[in-house]
Formats: structure tokens, C-alpha cells, sequence
């Protein structure tokens, strides 16, 4: 008897000859144990939208990521847009965690996911790789993650010397202390990580080049999204793994990119996502609190200046860590000879000497022929940047003095080493009322005192304004 089969007849052509698969992601993913097989597999993925901002996936992290879905359809839960600042009570208000209060039947999960689809950010990580130089012209990207996320907390892990800075932010929640240029100790090193795990941050941002071990301690802060900048050599081998992420400088030295040190950064925090437009880069702005001013005015008038007739002098010879100078640039400082020849040259004002360290002030007054001067001893930006609020003007080498003024929209004199760095440390600057002096031999004590004395002419032309 012939056996007859079970199975319909329009199923056994599908079981004795099956189709060719359709063509899934798997094809165009490059295969492990024949790389050079990726030549000859057909490939059926849209093609995708080429833009600046897209970058090559790196197979190892997630093999099956083909990046973003064009066509993905958030619906009305997961709006386009910026964020909406959180307006819900805390459930105790001297909680400096701010623990939520969540509606009746809301789906805590539901909300997680909604904000990491949107990409939005309710508290933000900084830490920042520098002094007092780098820690300032950091601040435009704080201004930007404020515009870009509304409701933001931002905190800022800082050297010593950069934390003081903030005193000038209003934007920032928290600066701790915590250089993530040094070799902490095991113990410090654990507790950081302990407390950015306890803060729950959504964006961690970093401008420290990072390698294996920076990349490390970034990915055990649990954040969701980690960034940073890396080494543009062999030394970032292994960080990308761990980071969401990464930036490749033109040089191991981020700070000789100038004042737009952090081009990298700020590019990606503006990117236009979400039907948001691109966000324009803010200004360096600093705020000044009441009590500063009246601290530093009542110090400015006891060294016999009045406000507004004085000229700020700052960027003397002197191996003080509080000159705040910028990594990008070591020849930043002028003998005092020099510095006598050019204070010479002042009427009209009072110079004001600002000396980072008191040992100097004997060395003033020696070298310092002019009896009608100031000299004040202040190491902190934000009192540096309230005596240059109350003055006429400043003339400073490459300092911090220089970014300041222009923050206080103040006219300057700029002394460089080279017309190269000035252009890179002071771009636009007539814009912004900075007349740059640079010496011809690429040496700062060589610089042309005639040509500092022909640019005081800004001072008598602000004042004429006023």
C-alpha cells in the first residue's frame, strides 16, 4: 500500500524548496569569521541620509544597531520638541535630591522611556579638565544646555582653582571639587563615583581627553548618556566602548584650540533633532552678585582708585598658579619692566596693578616708577571680574582678565606672543571693543610697547561714550 502524506500539498513545495530569505540589517552587517565577505552580500537598506553630525557605528558596541529610524512614528506620547520644565512638587523641599511626587496610576517606566527617546535631559554632569582659563570659556556650553533643555540641573566637577569660576555662573546647581586632571586617592576616587551614582544624571559631559580609565569611571557613574572628549592617538584605544559619545581634538592639547576650545561639543549639544532647529552658541556671560561688588569696591577704593577711572592691569611675571593663565598658551606673562613702560603711557586713569600673590607687591613697587598707581591683590575670577565691571578698561596679556572683559562687554588691550594666538584666543575682536597687540618675534617680552600706547586710544574714545 502506498504510504500518503499528511501535510497539504501546498505546504510540502514550501518545506522541499523554501523561498530565499528576505533581506534583513543582517545582511549589510560585516561578518566576524570573514571579514572580506561583506564585498559579495547583497545589500536591500535604504540608503541612509547622509548629515555632519553622523558617524560611522562601531560594530563591536551593538551589532544589530543600525541607528536611528527615519521613519519611526513617536506618536503623542513621545512629542518632538524640547523638553517641558518639571513643575511637579517635591515630596520634601529640604531634600537636595528632589525626589518626585508621581501622579495617581502614572507608569514610572513609561516615563524613563519617554525621556530617553526624546533625549531629554533633567540633570547634567560636567567635568571640566583646566584652570580657572578653561573653566570660563566653558561656559557657553552650560548657557546652551540651558537654552537647549529647559529645567536642566547642571552640576560641574572642577579642579580647585576651576570651581571658583562658578561663583560667576548662575546656571549651575552644584561644583564640586574633584580634578579630573590629578591621581586621586582609591577612597576619593570611590566616593565620587558613589556620589554621581546617587544623583541619577542623565548626561554626563566630560572635556577631559579620555582613555580606558576615564572612560571607566564615566561608565560607572550609571549615567545614561556619557560624553568626552579622547585621545586623538593611540592612548583612546578602548574608550569608545564605554562612552555614548566621543570627540577627537586636533592635538593632545584641548586648550590650544582658543576660545573655541569646545567647537566639538557645543556642535553636538545644537544639533537639530526632534523638529527642535538648531541651537545657536551663546556668548561667554558672566553675572556678578551684589555682595561681590560691594566686596571688591570696598577693596579697589582703599588702594585710592575711584570707579571708572581706573585701568585694569593684569598678566605680570610670576610663578603664582592664580595668574590663570590658559594651558594653550605659556607665554602669557610680561616682566615688570615691560609693564612699567606701558603704565608710563597711561593718563587719564588710574593703573591698577592686580598682583597674584602678595610677594609680588614689594617687586611693584620697586620696579614700578609711577607713584600714581593701585595694587591689588585678588586671585579669584569672580573678584577679578567685578574690578573689571567698575574700570575704565583692561590691558592684560592672554589671562583670564581678557575673557572677562569681554564678558562685561569692557574695552581691552590684548597682548599676544604671536598675531596667530590672538586671532585664536580673541576671534571678532572689534566686535568685541579688544585691540590686539601681538609681538612680531613670537616672543611676548619682545612686544611693541609703541604700538600698546596708539591702542590706548580706547579708553579716551569708551569714555567720551559715557
Amino acid at each position: 500500500m502506498a504510504s500518503t502524506s499528511l501535510l497539504p500539498k501546498t505546504i510540502s513545495p514550501f518545506l522541499t524548496n523554501p523561498p530565499p530569505l528576505p533581506s534583513t540589517h543582517f545582511t549589510s552587517k560585516p561578518s566576524f569569521f570573514n571579514p572580506s565577505a561583506d564585498h559579495h552580500l547583497p545589500c536591500t537598506r535604504k540608503p541612509s541620509i547622509l548629515t555632519p553630525y553622523a558617524k560611522k557605528k562601531n560594530p563591536w558596541i551593538d551589532i544589530f544597531d543600525d541607528g536611528e529610524d527615519l521613519d519611526m512614528e513617536y506618536g503623542s506620547l513621545f512629542v518632538d520638541g524640547k523638553q517641558d520644565e518639571d513643575t511637579r512638587p517635591v515630596d520634601n523641599p529640604n531634600n537636595p535630591y528632589g525626589f518626585l511626587k508621581f501622579p495617581k496610576g502614572y507608569n514610572v517606566e513609561v516615563a524613563q522611556l519617554g525621556l530617553k527617546i526624546r533625549g531629554d535631559v533633567r540633570r547634567c554632569c560636567c567635568m571640566i579638565s583646566g584652570g580657572v582659563y578653561e573653566n570660563l570659556l566653558f561656559f557657553p556650553v552650560i548657557q546652551m544646555l540651558k537654552d537647549r533643555y529647559p529645567g536642566i540641573l547642571v552640576d560641574v566637577l572642577a579642579s580647585d582653582r576651576g570651581k571658583q569660576c562658578y561663583e560667576l555662573n548662575k546656571n549651575v546647581r552644584w561644583a564640586n571639587v574633584y580634578d579630573p586632571d590629578g591621581d586621586p586617592e582609591p577612597a576619593i576616587y570611590t566616593d565620587m563615583i558613589g556620589v554621581l551614582k546617587n544623583r541619577y544624571y542623565d548626561l554626563v559631559l566630560s572635556t577631559k581627553l579620555a582613555g580606558l580609565g576615564h572612560a571607566s569611571f564615566m561608565f560607572m557613574s550609571s549615567a545614561r548618556d556619557k560624553v568626552s572628549y579622547i585621545y586623538p592617538n593611540v592612548n583612546a584605544a578602548g574608550a569608545g566602548l564605554l562612552l555614548t559619545e566621543t570627540f577627537t581634538p586636533d592635538s593632545a592639547n584641548l586648550s590650544e584650540g582658543g576660545y573655541h576650545m569646545y567647537h566639538q561639543m557645543l556642535d553636538w549639544l545644537g544639533r537639530p533633532i526632534y523638529n527642535v532647529p538648531r541651537q545657536p552658541v551663546p556668548p561667554l556671560r558672566v553675572s556678578l552678585s551684589r555682595k561681590l561688588k560691594q566686596y571688591v569696591e570696598a577693596k579697589y577704593r582703599a588702594a585710592g582708585a575711584e570707579k571708572g577711572k581706573y585701568i585694569v592691569i593684569h598678566g605680570i611675571e610670576s610663578d603664582s598658579k592664580a595668574s590663570m593663565q590658559s594651558r594653550g598658551d605659556t607665554d602669557s606673562l610680561l616682566p615688570l619692566e615691560v609693564w612699567d613702560q606701558i603704565a608710563d603711557a597711561i593718563s587719564g586713569f588710574k593703573p591698577v596693578f592686580v598682583i597674584p600673590h602678595e610677594k609680588e607687591r614689594e617687586n611693584v613697587e620697586e620696579i614700578i616708577y609711577n607713584e600714581d598707581i593701585g595694587i591689588l591683590f585678588i586671585t579669584t575670577p569672580g573678584q577679578l571680574a567685578a574690578l573689571i565691571n567698575d574700570s575704565a578698561g583692561v590691558i592684560a596679556t592672554n589671562t583670564a582678565a581678557i575673557q572677562l572683559a569681554n564678558a562685561r562687554e569692557k574695552p581691552s588691550i590684548a597682548l599676544f606672543g604671536s598675531e596667530e594666538k590672538g586671532k585664536v584666543f580673541v576671534p571678532n575682536a572689534e566686535e568685541k571693543k579688544c585691540i590686539i597687540v601681538s609681538s612680531k618675534t613670537g616672543k611676548l617680552k619682545d612686544i611693541d610697547v609703541g604700538a600698546v600706547k596708539q591702542a590706548m586710544q580706547i579708553f579716551d574714545m569708551s569714555l567720551a561714550l559715557v
